[in-house]
């Protein structure tokens, strides 16, 4: 098995059963760079599991992930974020990969694709979607739990504090990435294409009646006054 096949385990924190059908891991990225990566895993009306930006953790993780349900659909969120999508690939032959279409080409250069986000099949509980503004590269997990609904996205919002060192300058002064809740100067360089759009898309997340936070690939998920932080987002933009 080659490298890129073989589990590798970063670090990683413990696993956040946040509700009962939503678990979410926040983890290293690796190469001593300050940002951190993370992952949903959310549980469908049916049962199955859907695996929102895929990590690698250790296996009696994995298996009390599996224990919870199947492992049936891996969204790979963007095509920058594949690092472990062949993985699970390998380890759960029979997962549908879906992935936004204005991404899926880069994609698959990692990992075969079985659909875009437009192809995953309805359910209630665990919706995925295409944002506007993003030239199709990107999409949300809206999850719907008890207590409200969670909006999961990849590199439109950030939410990581400042760190020390040199990879913590270039993180605040380089990418403008860090210092709470905001888009990224690459987000705003390379994701958006239509500025209006993308605000629109932040302000429709916000109007979510029961919206209970946003989860973000980089580190740590939106939970204070979520509604606010979209809409300063969106103003920013």
């Amino acid at each position: 098995m080659s490298d890129d096949n073989a589990w590798k385990v970063r670090p990683h924190q413990p696993i956040q059963k946040l509700e009962e059908n939503l678990w979410f891991v926040v983890g290293d990225l690796g190469d001593n760079s300050p940002l951190k990566r993370t992952m949903a895993v959310a549980k469908r009306s049916d049962g199955r599991l859907v695996i929102h930006n895929a990590v690698a953790l250790e296996d009696d993780l994995m298996k009390e992930i599996e224990a919870w349900g199947e492992p049936a659909f891996l969204l790979v969120t963007n095509g920058y974020h594949r690092i472990d999508a062949r993985r699970f690939k390998e380890r759960y032959p029979s997962i549908k990969v879906f992935a936004p279409a204005g991404s899926r080409k880069r994609i698959e250069e990692k990992v075969s694709v079985d659909g875009s986000y437009e192809d995953y099949p309805a359910d209630a509980d665990v919706e995925v979607m295409t944002m506007e503004g993003v030239n199709r590269a990107e999409g949300a997990m809206l999850v719907h739990s008890k207590s409200g609904t969670t909006v999961a996205v990849t590199d439109a919002i950030f939410n990581m504090p400042h760190a020390s060192g040199f990879g913590g300058f270039v993180v605040k002064h380089i990418f403008a990435s860090s210092g709470g809740p905001r888009l990224s100067r690459l987000g705003r360089l390379a994701l958006v294409k239509d500025k209006a759009a993308f605000r629109g898309q932040l302000e429709k997340f916000a109007e979510i009646p029961d919206l209970v936070r946003v989860l973000v690939a980089h580190h740590e998920p939106i939970d204070q006054e979520p509604k606010d932080a979209l809409r300063k987002v969106a103003a920013s933009v």
